[in-house]
């Protein structure tokens, strides 16, 4: 068996480990240079839990299944390992993803004083390879990533970039849910200067006349684009259109009484959309 003193092993030493921290109300990140492999990347996106990724520059893993770690530095000696678990080895350039729950017990290895190492067969040659983060000065940008996540909005881009509200029957109403998500999109409109345009588009089921259905499709439209307003969102941005039962979502009546909303960032300018329960809208 081949022990890890034969691996191939990347990671900083004490001399050369940094870790920067990227901060935003949109997303906050922790990047760690590995030297001679890539970096590891600790990610909160806003709406969203910590994520974390190991990215290489080039591929030395063979695809499969790595093991993950918790070490301790050469200057610990007697100090046992810990196992996190097997991970995915992709053949991508982001080798590893790991999702809140590894990328947690990889920051307490950190903040312990250990190692987090990934293990994985060599692509190229018949030894494995080993990754190591290092802990020095972790610390410090840890704290400033923990005060960043608080200033996140409540949402992301793509979280919020398709919305559909949904309505009872013969209703324009909006729920309290309802409210709550629009408060989001308002939220995220207002505080991302690259929004230029909010598309409202009404719809209803077939049930009822063609007069009554294109009225009370309207009737949604305008209380949501109303409701944007009363939450900051200037009408001069907002494209408010009604089409009644034109473009079903589905055979369901209930898929069908609905409004949604699309937000559009500048360069985001699609050649033909169509008003659905996806929240694409209408080319007019």
């Amino acid at each position: 068996m081949i022990g890890p003193v034969q691996a191939s092993s990347y990671g900083a030493g004490i001399e050369n480990s940094q870790w920067y921290l990227s901060e935003s109300i949109f997303e906050c990140s922790l990047v760690h240079d590995v030297p001679g492999y890539g970096r590891a990347v600790f990610r909160h996106r806003a709406g969203e839990q910590l994520s974390f990724y190991l990215e290489s520059d080039t591929p030395v893993m063979r695809p499969g299944q790595g093991r993950l770690v918790v070490e301790a530095p050469a200057w610990r000696p007697g100090v046992a390992p810990r196992a996190i678990g097997a991970v995915n080895v992709s053949g991508d350039r982001r080798t590893v993803r790991l999702g809140n729950r590894e990328a947690m017990a990889v920051v307490q290895g950190l903040l312990d004083g250990m190692r987090p190492t990934l293990s994985r067969q060599s692509r190229y040659q018949d030894r494995p390879v080993r990754v190591q983060l290092s802990n020095v000065n972790f610390a410090g940008p840890w704290a400033g990533y923990r005060e960043c996540t608080s200033t996140l909005l409540p949402v992301n881009y793509d979280q919020v970039r398709r919305s559909r509200i949904p309505f009872a029957s013969a209703s324009s109403r909006l729920s309290r849910a309802d409210r709550e998500w629009l408060d989001k999109v308002a939220t995220f409109v207002l505080a991302d200067p690259a929004i230029e345009r909010v598309f409202v588009d009404g719809h209803s089921d077939s049930i009822g006349s063609r007069i009554d259905n294109r009225a009370l499709s309207e009737e949604r439209a305008q209380a949501v684009a109303d409701y944007l307003e009363a939450q900051g969102v200037d009408p001069d941005m907002m494209t408010v259109r009604a089409h009644a039962d034109q473009y079903p979502a589905s055979r369901r009546a209930a898929d069908n009484r609905r409004v949604t909303i699309r937000l559009q960032r500048e360069g985001e300018r699609p050649a033909f959309q169509q008003a659905n329960a996806g929240g694409e809208d209408f080319s007019g």
